[in-house]
Parts: structure tokens; sequence; C-alpha cells
């Protein structure tokens, strides 16, 4: 007998939740940065990306990662996990980063700042000073901020919906676009598969042993079922392509529409302005 889903989501929702290549995306999302165009949540974030990366000192990259961290937690849907990483591991690895990176800093480099006489750790003949550690914890929080500012746009939107913006707003070939989706298909597909000859080699009982050595056996044991399974598969796109005339010409009908509208310009105009105020208020401290 046919499953019946008990969600009621119909039968479409039930196919959905069997498939694992479907796109899994509430039609109307909770949040107001899945209603944006994936260009305008790209547009918006990379001229800041390209201040944080030339500016110097701790205000500026610190804001930033304020700043992108409550674009995060308002706009976008996430998981505790993900706001307890957002919220205390950003702050904690900002603090390794900056030993990590202080660790490497000449102190002949940091001998004119007001805390190089301040010394952390004296090892032998090798000083560790706050001024060395503060040049560490402004680059990790650099690399934090334009962490976070890539996020808006790579947790908000996927893969498929750029090709399909890039295709359609930036007038990319749809040859390349189209081209490039099929090959971010092939990503989840793999990752389907891969659990599935696991699943068989558990079954035959193929997988038993422990250890590094077993590890690298069962490795080579799923490449050749995983290089079939590419093939056979590139070998249905293929046919799938050729019986949609993909390249016959010049353009296609799209299935999905992702237009650039009003809000958008609006979102890439507010962050904008409010990035720059932000960067007038902490250039240089």
């Amino acid at each position: 007998m046919p499953a019946t889903p008990t969600d009621g989501g119909g039968p479409h929702a039930a196919s959905a939740a069997l498939d694992p290549f479907a796109e899994h995306r509430a039609r109307r999302p909770s949040r107001f940065l899945y209603a944006l165009n994936p260009l305008a949540k790209l547009a918006a974030p990379l001229p800041v990306m390209v201040i944080v990366m030339f500016s110097r000192g701790i205000a500026l990259p610190l804001a930033f990662v304020v700043f992108a961290a409550a674009v995060l937690l308002i706009g976008a849907r996430l998981s505790g996990r993900a706001v307890a990483a957002l919220l205390i591991g950003t702050p904690v690895a900002a603090l390794v980063l900056g030993v990590t990176f202080g660790v490497w800093i000449d102190p002949s480099s940091v001998a004119g700042h007001p805390a190089a006489s301040v010394t952390l750790v004296s090892i032998g003949g090798w000083d560790f000073t706050l001024a060395a550690y503060l040049v560490g914890f402004a680059t990790g929080l650099r690399i934090l901020a334009i962490l976070l500012l890539s996020l808006i746009a790579g947790v908000t939107s996927t893969g498929p919906e750029f090709v399909r913006s890039m295709v359609q707003n930036l007038r990319v070939p749809y040859r390349l676009g189209y081209t490039a989706l099929a090959a971010l298909r092939f990503v989840p597909r793999f990752g389907h598969e891969l659990e599935i000859i696991r699943a068989a080699h558990r079954v035959r009982g193929t997988d038993i042993g422990r250890g590094p050595v077993a590890a690298v056996q069962r490795a080579l044991g799923y490449i050749v079922p995983l290089l079939a399974s590419a093939i056979r598969h590139a070998e249905r796109v293929a046919l799938a392509m050729d019986a949609r005339a993909f390249g016959a010409h010049r353009t296609r009908t799209e299935r999905h529409f992702s237009p650039w509208r009003l809000r958008d310009t609006v979102f890439v105009a507010c962050f904008l302005a409010a990035s720059i105020v932000i960067a007038w208020l902490t250039w240089g401290r």
C-alpha cells in the first residue's frame, strides 16, 4: 500500500523527504535573508571583506565580527549548535588565534608598541609580549570577520541558487552555469552512494578490523564502486542533457526564477551604509 504522509504536506512533501537530492526550502521563510537574491547577499559583504583585509588594529574587525554575527542571528535560521558556535566559539577562536599568530610575530617589529614592555610568557631568551599577542589577535579578528561575512551568503543560499542567479542576472552563459549546477549535484549523490556502499560492506561483513591499516583497506574498497557509480551517473546526465537539446540554442526556458527585486537593492544599500559608518568610526583604532 502507498505510504500516506501524516505531516499534512501532501505527497510532494513525502517524496521530498525521501529524496536525498531534493531541495528542502520553506515556501515562506521566516527570516529575511532567505527571501533575498543570492547575489545581493554576496555583493553586500564583498566590499566589506576587502576593507577588513587591509585594515589595521582591533576595533574595525571586531566591529564587523559583531555586525556579521548580528545579521546572521536576526536573518538566518540557525540551530542551537550554530548559535552556540557563533556566540561562544567565535570569541574562543579569536583568543586562540591571537596566541597562534602572536608567536610568529618578530619581537623587534613591535618594539615600539606601548604594550611591548608587558611580557606574558618568557622561555629562555624568547619573550611573548602583549604587543605580539595584540597583533596576532587583530589578525585573528580579521579572519573571523571575513569568515562571518561570507557566511551571510553561504548559510542562507545553496549552490544551485547561486548558479541560477548568475545565469539570470549576470548573463553567465547557461552552458557554463548549468554544467556547474550538474557538477554540484554530484556531491550529495556521492555522499548517498557512499552510505549505500558502506551499508553493503557492513551487511557482507567486509568492514571488520580496526586501526589505520583496516581504515585504508576500507577506503580502497570504496573507490571502485564509487567510480563505477560516477561513470553511470555521468552517462545518464549526458543523455538527459542531449535529450533536452542542451547547448543547441542561445537561451533556455527557466524553471526557477531568481530576479533582482527592490528589496535586494535596499538590503545592499543598507548593508553598505551601515558598513561605511562602522568603518568610519573604527578605522585606525
